[in-house]
């Protein structure tokens, strides 16, 4: 999370959170140059949106839009949606009523829909929404000067095609809002797992991944900028893969990781997220010969049970998921492991809840995101499985989960006291504009004073003196 960031708002809610998502909200801002069209952009969902939105912000640069703060003056108003859960739905619901407003107040502003709500419910829009003007998936975004260009005419217009082959490779983000130090590369569009619970492979597409060499140079791009940290994002990075059309060499996502991190050895490389089916020890030892690729994983459990796993299509069961941990421990001692986690899903019942909670006991998470099941309309659990469980279950069940991974969490931070880390400096502080605030390598944020020549950007040598159950708290050596 960008807690730190001081022009980005990042909310994270339990509930909607899911497979690394995060509830992103950007307002990006430029000068407002004379005759120039003015768009503002809010996105909602999972660091994969984000990424999108910056992707947009490039497509409409090239022709005359500018980023806007202030809304009230915007010419286009764009909400990059998302799909995941019921709740950030009906957020994205309530702020099509704050557009309405503007739009009365300003006739001839533009709204439109982006992203994966746009995908799911399509024409729907158009007939229920009569105030949205454009209606885009997260495959159409090259369109956009032309659905805009038919919108001005009067028209509402909706593109929500999906591809097999688009992956924005040749378009460079346009990075607003962002803290100038890390960043977001997308490595893969789409999803090829089909599993119960997930809308993803309906509003994205199926799989398809970029080509290595165009990540390598947006890295590369980013580090001239004197970004010094990169996330190589997909929905499930560890399928990635590449076949050269003219050598026929193939490269996976273990030959990426190499590939990113040789660009240089201050640039710090991040991933998200994996999949326990796909995990690989090549990705492991990859990662543990290399010092600038990150000692984090973010690994999915969403249950600890096998017969749920099972009826959620993960295709692991606990034993494989646990042999993926001990992979990691061995492998890479000093890797912290994140997760996902469902309460409550079809038919769960308490001794499998209880599964689940053993299995962050002994995964030993340094945090996860959690949520109790929400149906989505479409899905395989939707069509197949009866969503049974209360709420008031699912609720008490997801408490239990956030107790104890909160505990899990500040037993696994205070383990880090007395400890050195390494520490790429992202900013101030948020309580504190006399510390500075950064992560580790195993992405803890590490909260240490000031010290007169360093700056953001810069890495940092701190030794832990404390701990919470979120932040590491420390002092430079």
């Amino acid at each position: 999370m960008y807690d730190n960031n001081p022009t980005l708002e990042g909310l994270k809610t339990m509930d909607e959170a899911r497979q690394g998502s995060v509830l992103f909200k950007e307002h990006w801002q430029t000068s407002d140059a004379p005759g120039l069209k003015r768009f503002y952009i809010e996105s909602y969902g999972c660091q994969m949106n984000f990424s999108d939105s910056e992707i947009v912000a490039s497509i409409l640069n090239e022709v005359g839009y500018v980023p806007t703060r202030n809304m009230e003056q915007s010419d286009l108003i764009l909400i990059n949606t998302c799909s995941i859960r019921e709740k950030a739905e009906e957020t994205v619901r309530k702020r099509l009523r704050v557009f309405e407003n503007i739009k009365k107040e300003r006739p001839g502003t533009m709204v439109g829909i982006l992203g994966c709500m746009a995908e799911r419910l399509k024409k729907q829009w158009l007939e229920e929404e009569k105030l949205v003007d454009l209606v885009v998936g997260p495959d159409a975004y090259r369109d956009l000067p032309n659905l805009i260009g038919a919108a001005e005419d009067g028209n509402r217009m909706v593109n929500v095609i999906l591809s097999r082959e688009e992956t924005y490779a040749d378009i460079s983000p346009v990075r607003l809002n962002t803290n100038g130090i890390t960043a977001f590369i997308s490595i893969m569009r789409g999803c090829d797992n089909m599993c119960s619970f997930c809308v993803v492979p309906f509003t994205r597409g199926r799989e398809r991944s970029r080509d290595p060499f165009s990540v390598v140079a947006e890295a590369a791009d980013l580090f001239a900028q004197n970004y010094r940290e990169v996330t190589l994002l997909g929905q499930n990075v560890d399928s990635y893969k590449w076949e050269n059309p003219d050598t026929g060499e193939k490269t996976d996502f273990a030959d990426l990781l190499a590939m990113v991190a040789q660009v240089s050895p201050l640039l710090r490389v991040r991933f998200s997220t994996s999949h326990p089916k796909d995990m690989d020890d090549k990705v492991l030892h990859t990662m543990a010969q290399h010092h600038n690729i990150c000692k984090y994983i973010h690994l999915p459990v969403q249950s600890g049970n096998s017969r749920v796993l099972e009826l959620m299509n993960r295709t692991y069961d606990r034993a494989w998921y646990m042999n993926r941990i001990e992979a990691i421990r061995q492998i890479i001692p000093d890797c912290a492991v994140s997760s996902d986690i469902i309460a409550g899903f079809c038919t769960e019942t308490e001794e499998e809840h209880q599964d689940t909670l053993s299995m962050i006991e002994w995964a030993n998470y340094s945090m996860s995101y959690m949520f109790f099941y929400s149906e989505r309309p479409g899905t395989l659990a939707a069509r197949k499985y009866a969503d049974d469980i209360p709420e008031e279950v699912k609720k008490r069940r997801l408490n239990e989960i956030i107790r104890l991974q909160t505990a899990v969490s500040l037993r696994h931070n205070q383990a880090d006291i007395g400890k050195t880390f390494e520490v790429l400096i992202e900013g101030d502080s948020r309580k504190s504009d006399q510390d500075f605030a950064g992560r580790n390598s195993q992405n803890k944020m590490v909260v240490f004073p000031k010290r007169e020549g360093l700056r953001p950007g810069d890495y940092a040598q701190v030794r832990i003196k404390d701990a919470t159950s979120a932040t590491l708290l420390g002092e430079l050596v």
